[in-house]
């Protein structure tokens, strides 16, 4: 990873947001928006079941940031939307697609803020912090092909289909959009493929 300042990355702020490492208190808001069946509803694989899922949740959350400097951000309103509790989150993971290391987009929010431009927002914030800031991957969003309000989400902050890059995840086939202009590379015959 390319050294930068850890700290420095903690918090993101927009016009409308505060987006800040996870906290243990932040546990509670974990398991209130991952046991609502709205929020979770394309992704019911992610539903949690009791609180002791949402403390191992947080775990790895603060584990990616602890070894990597970034991960989910807890998203806080501020100007016109103060609220006393976290609005949800959003941030980006290392993962691996086709055989390379990308940036994997994740937002969940509180269904309850839903409609308000927040995951614009939000995601628009953390797809600039990725895309300017070591390490550079490309920021992939996986989005499953109902869930139209995560579509316009993607295109709205500037993510291209790519659509030779799709694949099928623990919830079902994914439609992926990234941030440049990635393509799978063709094999050669006799090779393995590269992707």
């Amino acid at each position: 990873m390319g050294e930068f300042d850890r700290a420095a990355h903690q918090e993101l702020r927009t016009a409308r947001l505060s987006l800040r490492r996870p906290t243990f208190a932040d546990i509670d808001a974990i398991y209130r928006i991952h046991t609502d069946p709205r929020a979770c509803a394309h992704n019911p694989g992610d539903m949690l079941a009791d609180r002791a899922e949402a403390e191992q949740r947080f775990g790895r959350w603060t584990g990616h940031w602890d070894q990597h400097g970034f991960g989910y951000w807890t998203v806080h309103g501020r100007a016109e939307l103060p609220t006393d509790h976290p609005l949800g989150f959003c941030g980006i993971k290392l993962m691996r697609l086709h055989g390379r290391i990308v940036h994997n987009l994740f937002y969940r929010l509180d269904p309850l803020i839903w409609g308000n431009g927040v995951a614009t927002e939000a995601a628009g914030a953390v797809v600039r912090w990725a895309t300017t800031h070591p390490p550079s991957r490309t920021v992939v969003a996986r989005i499953r092909p109902a869930n139209a309000a995560s579509l316009k989400v993607v295109t709205r902050i500037g993510l291209r289909r790519a659509r030779q890059l799709d694949t099928v995840g623990y919830d079902g086939p994914e439609l992926i959009y990234t941030s440049n202009g990635w393509t799978r590379a063709r094999s050669r015959p006799g090779s393995p493929p590269v992707g």
